[in-house]
C-alpha cells in the first residue's frame, strides 16, 4: 500500500502540463474519398468484378454496399428525426425503453391449465412480465374440450381452456393489473376475451385495471389455418364490436393484433412481411371506422406482432421501417401523432428454428432478441429454444427468460434509445426497406386491400418466389443452417421433452366441464346473444354477461355464429422452417439406420499427405454428414494403391476421392478405375473439375461435390442409390 503524498518531479510536471487537452485525431490523416476508396479496392480484387465480390444482394432486392459514408446516406439534417418524434423510425416514445425496459414476455401452452398455471407463476417470479396464452386446437376452433369435433384438438398445440374455471385455474395468483394476459384464440377471440374478462371480475380485478390483450386477427387465422369457422365478414363485424367494447371499457388493453408471422414463417421477405402487415392494419381501420369507432380510438386498438430472424441488421431496419410506414398510414388517414405511433411485439421466427442441433436456437433467439432491444421493440417473446419438437422444457423456458435479462441487464440493450441512429449503414437500409415495403403496401392496395388480398391468393402467389429462391440457396449452402446443413451432430443427445397423455388431458378437461356445467345450467344470457348487432361493444357485453352467468367457450361461440352460416376456407401459408429440407434427409437417412442396420457409408479415399487430403476431407466430411450419411476415412498418408485397398475394406459402396487439384491432375485417372475395381458403385471426386471434367468422367468419376454445386439433391439420389442397391 502506497501512503504519504505523492508528487511528481518538475520535470514530470512540466511534461505533462504540454499534453494538450483536446484530441483532433481526423486532421493527422488525409481524407480518403469513396472513389479513392474503391480504386484501391478494385485493385485489390485483381479484375474480380466489384459488384459480384463486395456487393450483397438480398431477398428484399436491396443491394448492400461494403462501405456508407455521408455521400451515400446524408445525416446532417437528421432525417430519421428524433425519439418519439415524427416519423418514430427511432421510436413513439422519448425514452423508449431506458426508464422501465421492455415487455419480457414470455409464451405458454401446455395444455393442462393447472401445469400451465405453475410454469406461468414460476417465469413471473422470475422477473418475465407479460404471459402470452396460446389456446388448443379446440379452442381455437371454438369448440368445448367435451365437444366431438374436438376430439383430436383438445389440448393440442396450446391450453384446453373452455370455461371461466378454466382461465381460473390458469391465473390463480397471477396479478391480472400489473402482468395481463395476451391471448392467442384464433378464430374464438371473442369468447375467449369474454371468459378472462369474467375471470378477472372474480379475482376482483376491475376491467378498468385490467392489463393484457384480445388479440383478435380474423386474417391471421386465415393465413396460418386457413379456416374461420364463420364467414370472414362476421368476424370482422365481431373484432370491430370487442374493439368499441374494449376502448370503452379496458383502458389499458387492446383488443386487435395485426400479426405478419404467419406471412413472415411462410417464407415472405421483410419488405412483403412490412407491407402486408400495414394493409392489413389499414384494412381494420376501415372495418373499425365503417362500424362507428373514430380513428384515432381505432388506432390505439391495434397493435403490431412480428416475427425476426437471424440477419440483425435487416431485422433492425424492418422494425424502423415498419414505424415509418404505420405512420404515414395514418397521417394519410387524417389521424395524429398519437394515432401514428406503431406499437410492436416481436418474436422469434418459427422458420428459423431447427428441430436438430437445438442448443444452437439459443444463439438464433440471442440474435433476434438483440435486433428487437436494440431497434426498441415495446414487447419481446423469445421461443424455448425446444419448441419444434413439442412442449419446452424447463431449461428452454428458463433460457429464454434469462437471455432476456442478460440482453437487458447485462448487456444494457435497453439503456440507449435507438443506439444504431446515425449509422450510415442502418439509415440508408431502414431507408431502402422502407421504401420498397410502401411500393408491395401500395400492390396491395391495388388488389382493394389485404383481406381481397389474401383470399384472392394473390399473397400466396407474392411470397413463393422469395421463398423458392431461399430453397434453392440453402440447397447449394449459399444459405447455410448451422448445425443442420453445416456442421452438423450426428450423434446428438437430445434432452427429453413433455410427452402429455392427451387422451387422459381430454378426460380431464370434459370432466372439468361437465362439473362447471352442472353448477351453473344454462341461462337466459347465453340466448341474449342471438340477434345483437355487432360493432358498437353491446356483442361483447352480452358475451361477458353470458360469461358471468356459466357460458362455455362453445356455447358462447355457438350463439355468436349466424344461423346457417359457412366457414371461410382458403389454402393456408405453410410454415417454410431453413432446416426442412435437410430435416428430412436426415430422418431418411435413419429410415435406411434402422433397416439396414447402419446408416448410409461414404469413403473419403485420401491421396498425398495429411495436409494435401484435409481440405476436401474436411470439406466433404461436412457435406455428407449433413445428409445423415456415415463417413469412413483413414487419417494417414496414402498412394493410389493404399486408398484403393482401404476403400476396399470399408465396406461402403461410394468412394470420394480427396486431395488437391494438383494431384488430381495425376492421380484420378489411375484411382479411379481402382476404386470401381475394389467395389465402388459411386466415385465421386471432391472438388470442381473445371475444364477436366470429360477426362475425369472417361476415367470413371460419376459425380462431383463441390461449393455452391447442389448439396441437398446430390445427397438424396445417393441416399437413393444406396436404399435400391443395399
Amino acid at each position: 500500500m502506497l501512503r504519504g503524498n505523492l508528487t511528481l518531479p518538475v520535470e514530470r510536471r512540466a511534461a505533462v502540463e504540454t499534453i494538450p487537452k483536446e484530441f483532433q485525431l481526423a486532421s493527422d490523416f488525409p481524407k480518403i474519398g469513396y472513389a479513392t476508396w474503391r480504386n484501391q479496392v478494385e485493385a485489390e480484387l485483381k479484375g474480380a468484378p466489384f459488384d459480384k465480390r463486395m456487393v450483397t444482394h438480398t431477398y428484399e432486392g436491396i443491394n448492400l454496399q461494403p462501405l456508407y459514408t455521408e455521400d451515400i446516406f446524408p445525416t446532417a439534417t437528421d432525417p430519421a428525426g428524433l425519439p418519439g418524434y415524427l416519423p418514430f423510425i427511432r421510436g413513439t416514445e422519448a425514452l423508449a425503453n431506458s426508464e422501465t425496459g421492455w415487455d419480457i414476455r414470455q409464451e405458454h401452452a401446455h395444455p393442462d391449465p393447472e401445469v400451465a398455471n405453475a410454469q406461468i407463476l414460476e417465469d413471473l417470479n422470475a422477473g418475465v412480465t407479460s404471459i402470452e396464452v396460446r389456446l388448443d386446437g379446440a379452442g381455437m376452433q371454438g369448440l368445448d374440450a367435451d365437444d366431438r369435433r374436438a376430439a383430436d384438438l383438445t389440448g393440442r398445440d396450446g391450453v384446453s381452456l373452455s370455461s371461466v374455471d378454466d382461465i381460473e385455474r390458469l391465473a390463480r395468483g397471477v396479478k391480472l393489473d400489473v402482468a395481463g394476459l395476451h391471448l392467442n384464440a384464433g378464430a374464438s377471440f371473442l369468447p375467449a376475451s369474454s371468459l378472462y374478462v369474467v375471470a378477472a371480475k372474480r379475482a376482483g380485478i376491475p376491467v378498468s385495471a385490467l392489463l393484457g390483450s384480445f388479440n383478435a386477427d380474423p386474417l391471421r387465422v386465415l393465413a396460418r389455418d386457413g379456416n374461420l369457422p364463420m364467414p370472414l365478414e362476421t368476424a370482422l363485424q365481431q373484432m370491430a364490436d370487442l374493439a368499441a367494447w374494449t376502448a370503452q371499457n379496458a383502458p389499458h388493453m387492446t383488443a386487435i393484433e395485426v400479426a405478419s408471422t404467419p406471412y413472415h414463417d411462410a417464407g415472405a421477405s421483410a419488405v412483403a412481411d412490412i407491407a402486408f402487415a400495414v394493409a392489413t392494419g389499414l384494412d381494420y381501420l376501415r372495418v373499425l371506422t365503417n362500424a362507428g369507432l373514430d380513428l384515432e380510438t381505432s388506432a390505439r386498438q391495434i397493435t403490431f406482432s412480428m416475427g425476426l430472424g437471424c440477419r440483425f441488421y435487416l431485422a433492425i431496419a424492418k422494425i424502423r421501417a415498419a414505424r415509418k410506414l404505420w405512420a404515414d398510414v395514418i397521417e394519410g388517414c387524417g389521424g395524429g401523432a398519437d394515432a401514428q405511433k406503431l406499437r410492436l411485439h416481436v418474436s422469434t421466427g418459427r422458420r428459423v428454428l431447427t428441430t436438430r442441433n437445438q442448443l444452437l436456437n439459443i444463439l438464433r433467439n440471442t440474435v433476434a432478441c438483440y435486433a428487437g432491444a436494440v431497434a426498441g421493440a415495446d414487447a419481446i417473446t423469445m421461443l424455448a429454444f425446444d419448441v419444434p419438437t413439442g412442449l419446452p422444457s424447463e431449461s428452454s423456458r428458463h433460457n429464454a427468460r434469462n437471455t432476456q435479462h442478460i440482453l437487458a441487464e447485462e448487456c444494457h440493450l435497453a439503456k440507449i434509445v435507438d443506439p444504431t441512429s446515425g449509422s450510415w449503414f442502418i439509415e440508408c437500409y431502414t431507408n431502402e426497406v422502407a421504401k420498397r415495403a410502401w411500393g408491395v403496401f401500395q400492390q396491395v392496395e391495388a388488389q382493394g386491400g389485404m383481406i381481397k388480398a389474401l383470399t384472392s391468393g394473390w399473397v400466396a402467389e407474392q411470397i413463393q418466389p422469395t421463398e423458392a429462391a431461399r430453397e434453392r440457396d440453402i440447397a447449394v449452402r449459399r444459405v447455410a443452417v448451422i448445425g443442420v446443413s453445416e456442421h452438423p451432430t450426428l450423434d446428438e443427445d437430445r434432452p427429453e421433452q413433455e410427452k402429455p397423455n392427451y387422451s387422459e388431458l381430454a378426460m380431464s378437461a370434459a370432466q372439468r366441464l361437465s362439473n362447471w356445467r352442472r353448477q351453473h345450467g344454462r341461462s337466459a344470457a347465453l340466448d341474449g346473444l342471438t340477434g345483437i348487432a355487432s360493432g358498437s361493444g353491446r356483442l361483447t357485453a352480452a358475451a361477458v354477461a353470458a360469461a358471468e352467468a356459466g357460458a362455455t367457450l362453445g356455447q358462447i361461440a355457438e350463439k355468436l355464429m349466424p344461423s346457417g352460416a359457412q366457414p371461410t376456407v382458403l389454402t393456408p401459408l405453410a410454415v417454410h422452417p431453413y432446416d426442412a429440407a435437410f430435416e428430412d434427409l436426415r430422418d431418411a437417412a435413419e429410415v435406411f439406420e434402422s433397416t439396414h442396420g447402419h446408416r448410409p457409408r461414404v469413403f473419403l479415399a485420401g491421396v498425398g499427405t495429411i495436409a494435401e487430403q484435409n481440405a476436401r476431407k474436411n470439406y466433404a466430411t461436412n457435406f455428407f454428414e449433413a445428409g445423415g450419411f456415415e463417413v469412413v476415412s483413414r487419417d494417414t498418408q496414402a498412394n493410389i494403391d493404399q486408398a484403393a485397398a482401404a476403400f476396399a475394406a470399408s465396406g461402403a459402396k461410394v468412394a470420394v476421392i480427396c486431395s488437391t487439384d494438383k494431384q488430381y491432375a495425376t492421380v484420378v485417372q489411375q484411382l479411379a478405375p481402382k476404386l470401381k475395381a475394389a467395389g465402388a458403385r459411386t466415385v465421386i471426386l471432391a472438388g470442381n473439375p473445371g475444364q477436366s471434367e470429360a477426362t475425369y468422367r472417361a476415367a470413371g468419376v460419376d459425380r462431383f461435390i463441390y461449393v455452391r454445386c447442389d448439396v441437398l439433391n446430390t445427397l438424396w439420389s445417393l441416399l437413393h442409390e444406396e436404399e435400391t442397391q443395399s
